[in-house]
């Protein structure tokens, strides 16, 4: 079966390096990834498969991981891997949503085999699809192991990306600029929220013409009116009125590697309170932007964007941004660096990150962000689009 890698085997074998390099310095000897981008990251698997348990066991003294999932999707492994066919390791489908067995007992089975039951072994004990029976089952099967939280091991790994992945991120946001111009297109007073919504998941997975895209971590965020008072809601299938604010937050996709871009648009003449939060989120995002290079801590731009905003009267609690790149449903971000107070990472080049300033007040909001890459000596807005606010 002919191999589908999206990066060249080099480039896999030093990300697992990476990896173990890691493990070595945290004492962890078995580290299991649960997370579906960490699986990519290291070995390419890419499927909509991890509904059901998966996971790579990396050893810190073997050249391959072993994947481990559902017999069905074995295929998919050995389709989107460069790992041999034996360290392809599928379960039968009576592991699957079973009472009695679970899948961690099958992993647990193949530790055993490769004479790894009583070491150090790491579990990324808080990502979204390693559930507590997981880390239950380990541990009641292998009482010989030590076992250690690996939670953000491999996220951390990820976080300074090589250049065939910032091609991808580059690729991925020309996708995200097609699909905010879908959606400043088709919104307008009387169309369904859900038809604009239509749109954007259009140009979204069509992608260019030169490349298609793909599904996103985030559906569509896309509130309007009132319900800008608040980041994270999607459409509903009313339409449109005039004098309405709607938040478009959406990303492009390229070999699952995200771009991330938020723009607001107002439905006709905005309002002077509008017009005034728009222009401290511009002019905060301009000023912020200015100091940003390799060397600042991610505190030290989160205090910048403080100082902007603080002169127009405004206030934001949350993080104003995050890392992101490679990953699945349900996020874009890869929960390492947050633009936060007491975040003291060291911006390094060839990290990206969601600038994410929007502000949410009682009634409404203004989101205008920038995707932005950290440079040798600066910082790379990775979008084109017009940071303002849109008026239509």
């Amino acid at each position: 079966m002919e191999k589908e890698l999206y990066f060249s085997l080099e480039e896999y074998k030093e990300r697992l390096n990476k990896v173990k390099k890691s493990m070595n310095e945290k004492e962890i000897e078995v580290l299991i990834v649960t997370d579906p981008a960490n699986m990519n990251y290291i070995t390419g698997f890419d499927g909509w498969s991890f509904y059901v348990h998966q996971c790579l066991i990396v050893m810190i003294d073997q050249d391959q991981p072993i994947w481990v999932g559902r017999g069905m999707d074995g295929n998919a492994a050995r389709l989107t891997t460069w790992l041999d066919e034996e360290n392809i390791k599928p379960y039968s489908d009576d592991y699957v949503h079973s009472l009695i067995k679970h899948p961690m007992d099958f992993v647990s089975d193949v530790i055993k085999e490769r004479g790894y039951s009583g070491k150090t072994i790491g579990t990324e004990m808080d990502t979204h699809y390693f559930t507590a029976r997981c880390q239950e089952r380990l541990e009641y099967n292998l009482p010989k192991a030590k076992f250690k939280d690996a939670t953000s091991l491999v996220n951390w790994v990820k976080v300074i990306k090589s250049d065939t992945e910032i091609d991808c991120i580059k690729k991925a946001a020309r996708i995200v600029e097609n699909a905010m111009q879908a959606a400043y297109d088709t919104i307008d007073v009387g169309v369904r929220e859900c038809d604009a919504a239509a749109n954007v998941y259009h140009a979204q997975i069509s992608g260019t013409s030169e490349y298609g895209g793909d599904y996103t971590a985030i559906a569509p965020l896309m509130p309007a009116g009132i319900r800008t008072s608040t980041p994270h809601l999607c459409w509903t299938d009313k339409t449109y009125k005039e004098g309405e604010t709607v938040l478009v937050e959406i990303a492009g996709v390229y070999k699952r590697y995200h771009c991330p871009m938020s723009r607001t648009i107002i439905l006709r003449e905005p309002s002077q309170k509008v017009k005034d939060l728009s222009s401290a989120v511009a002019e905060g995002i301009a000023e912020t932007l200015a100091m940003v290079r390799p060397g600042v801590t991610a505190e030290e731009v989160e205090r910048a964007w403080v100082n902007s905003i603080s002169k127009r009267g405004f206030v934001k609690e949350s993080r104003v941004g995050y890392s992101f790149g490679l990953n699945y449903p349900p996020d874009w971000g890869e929960r390492t660096i947050s633009l936060r107070d007491g975040d003291k990472t060291v911006l390094q080049p060839n990290m990206t990150l969601h600038f994410m300033p929007g502000i949410w007040l009682d009634d409404y909001g203004v989101d205008i962000s920038e995707p932005i890459r950290i440079t040798e000596t600066g910082v790379e807005t990775l979008t084109k689009y017009p940071r303002k606010l849109l008026v239509k």
